[in-house]
């Protein structure tokens, strides 16, 4: 099954508020930024979010 998801949030690597698209696939979520090399992932409440999507 194939889902698109919109995510909306603070980026603390552009400094700015950012959308981003997340594409899933059983289960494998790709989104449309850093996700995975981002150095503020840790702390990033939109890639709080995409691993969640990703755990469903």
């Amino acid at each position: 099954m194939e889902d698109e998801k919109f995510l909306s949030g603070y980026c603390r690597a552009l400094d700015q508020t950012r959308m981003v698209t997340v594409e899933i696939t059983d289960g494998d979520a790709v989104p449309d930024c850093s996700f995975g090399s981002c150095p503020y992932e840790g702390s990033c409440l939109i890639a709080k979010s995409i691993r969640e999507l990703s755990q469903n």
